[in-house]
């Protein structure tokens, strides 16, 4: 199927050798002198991105190891340019980060194997899956017991690591090596920063869009369904979450290609606390009003709003999806729903984040590749007002609120550290190395865990010089830029203890989801645990972090 679909638009696939003369024909334009150095350095960073962009091609196959190794030797000029050749020979690193799909630790191996061999440092490995990250992270926190150098880790965490101690403050040469001035202005700062100073090296960006099902939204057989059902709406792919929950209850028992149509999939299953951002995704377009930059707390008090109108309603819009989706979808968590079922071919509509596109046309086990769709998050008809207390329709439409779940993960070097002049060097070396411009185009591009964060990632011929179909491409980037710049986007709460709040909201929901309690009983279980928590951790400084986060 991907190889079908790349061949259907030879006019704008180049080929490896037709982009390697490309590439070879610019170098020699380059040696001639008929350029400035600028030029000729700025041809040469095309060349190389270019180069590593088909490696192994969209369309050509799943990445290896392999295809890891020769991606970060190919970028490992900006590291021989600061570091001399075994420069860091007897430094050990540790590193801990996740090991999802197969991917996240498993790509900085390859990508580092070069660098360890041009370095001299040897770096060992803490893996760990979804469900464990938070829990693992929080006992070396609870207990201060940091056994790693480095730490592939989210924004949200900053509060509980950075407004600790336990992180390295970036030196000045990474932040040139790695041009931080590139990232999209969602991730500039105070993002990846704490008390002013830069800890982060970001290697990710973050939002949840809407992926979709192309072929089941233009099938004819379902819209002469859906007409005779008597609903007086054309059929297409849904803009408001009113509309999803009216697909996916429509699409209960119908047929697509001769499988089983389902629409939404929900991720009812806990997963170590970033499920509670599926629900997020469901709430923030009836909690996030556009006159109030808060929509999980209240901003003067840190009164959780996580049992008013809005998300209660995102909490029973669940409950009456449940019975319409696959059956045990109750036991069903994002990675399940994401991998294990969209990909598969199993549900039409579902949020996540850029994984499923890089996903479905870059692994060889998607088979939806040529037939996926993407948007901002759907809207909603009503938005709650919580200054008012009331639901108000706005005279601009539907409500839209781009939920911006986590603010992407980066790479950190612990405190540590500090005290080793060597191994502080190639801690930061090795952060920048996994960080830099070019290899961050390729994790972007290719199945990685990580989503596009850098300005120059929105080039969009590169991505069809590797393979992409412009129309695809131009959807995905497009669904990103636009939450990302959205004025009523949903943005993290960057405090301390977040993912304690969102593990303890995932436990209550399990509760609910499995109808041992209601909707409303269990926000009001989760806001009065939060209250809890925000008073053990101090709620006056709560208050004043939650307002730095959303810039009030």
């Amino acid at each position: 199927m991907k190889q079908q679909g790349h061949d259907q638009h030879p006019a704008l696939q180049p080929n490896r050798r037709t982009v390697l003369k490309g590439a070879a024909g610019a170098a020699a334009l380059g040696t001639t002198g008929a350029l400035g150095t600028f030029s000729e350095l700025a041809m040469a960073q095309a060349n190389l991105r270019a180069q590593i962009t088909q490696i192994p091609g969209v369309g050509k196959g799943a990445p290896t190891d392999a295809d890891w190794q020769k991606v970060g030797e190919l970028c490992l000029g900006p590291t021989k340019a600061s570091i001399k050749q075994g420069e860091f020979k007897g430094v050990e690193l540790s590193f801990m980060g996740l090991n999802n799909q197969n991917l996240h630790n498993l790509l900085f191996r390859g990508f580092l194997k070069p660098w360890e061999a041009y370095t001299g440092a040897k770096i060992s490995w803490i893996d760990l899956a979804q469900a464990d990250y938070n829990p693992r992270l929080q006992q070396a926190i609870a207990t201060g017991t940091v056994d790693f150098d480095i730490l592939e880790m989210g924004a949200p965490f900053e509060g509980d690591v950075c407004g600790k101690g336990l992180a390295s403050e970036m030196p000045d040469w990474v932040k040139k090596q790695i041009d931080i001035d590139d990232y999209v202005d969602y991730l500039k700062p105070p993002v990846g920063t704490w008390n002013g100073k830069t800890y982060r090296v970001t290697i990710d960006g973050d939002c949840h869009n809407f992926n979709y099902r192309t072929d089941v939204f233009s099938d004819p057989a379902l819209a002469k369904a859906w007409k005779d059902a008597g609903n007086s709406s054309e059929w297409g792919v849904p803009k408001t979450w009113q509309q999803v929950q009216a697909v996916t209850k429509f699409l209960k028992g119908k047929k697509i290609k001769n499988q089983n149509a389902f629409g939404y999939l929900d991720a009812p299953k806990p997963w170590g606390g970033f499920g509670f951002y599926f629900l997020g995704s469901r709430a923030s377009a009836y909690a996030k009003h556009p006159d109030d930059k808060a929509w999980l707390f209240d901003i003067d008090t840190m009164k959780p709003r996580i049992n008013n109108p809005a998300w209660v309603r995102a909490i029973q819009d669940v409950i009456d999806a449940l019975p319409f989706e696959p059956a045990d979808q109750l036991n069903a968590d994002p990675n399940t729903t994401g991998f294990q079922q969209f990909l598969a071919g199993i549900g039409s509509m579902i949020p996540w984040w850029g994984d499923i596109g890089q996903v479905a046309k870059a692994s060889d086990t998607s088979v939806v590749g040529d037939v996926v769709g993407f948007d901002i998050l759907p809207g909603s008809d009503d938005v709650y007002n919580s200054k008012t207390g009331k639901w108000d329709k706005l005279a601009s439409g539907p409500n839209h609120a781009p939920n911006c779940a986590y603010l992407g993960w980066g790479v950190y070097v612990m405190a540590r550290v500090n005290g080793d002049e060597k191994k502080h060097k190639a801690a930061w070396s090795a952060a920048a190395h996994l960080g830099g411009k070019d290899l961050s185009l390729w994790m972007v591009m290719y199945p990685s865990g990580f989503q596009a964060h850098r300005t120059s990632h929105f080039q969009f011929d590169e991505w069809v010089a590797a393979g992409y179909d412009r129309k695809y491409i131009t959807s995905y980037l497009n669904s990103q830029l636009a939450s990302y710049n959205h004025p009523n986007r949903a943005v993290e709460p960057r405090i301390p203890g977040i993912f304690q709040y969102y593990s303890i909201a995932e436990d209550e929901l399990t509760k609910i989801f499995a109808g041992k309690v209601d909707a409303q009983t269990g926000a009001n279980n989760i806001a009065a645990a939060w209250e809890k928590l925000t008073d053990q951790i101090g709620r006056e400084r709560q208050i004043g972090l939650y307002k730095a986060s959303l810039g009030v």
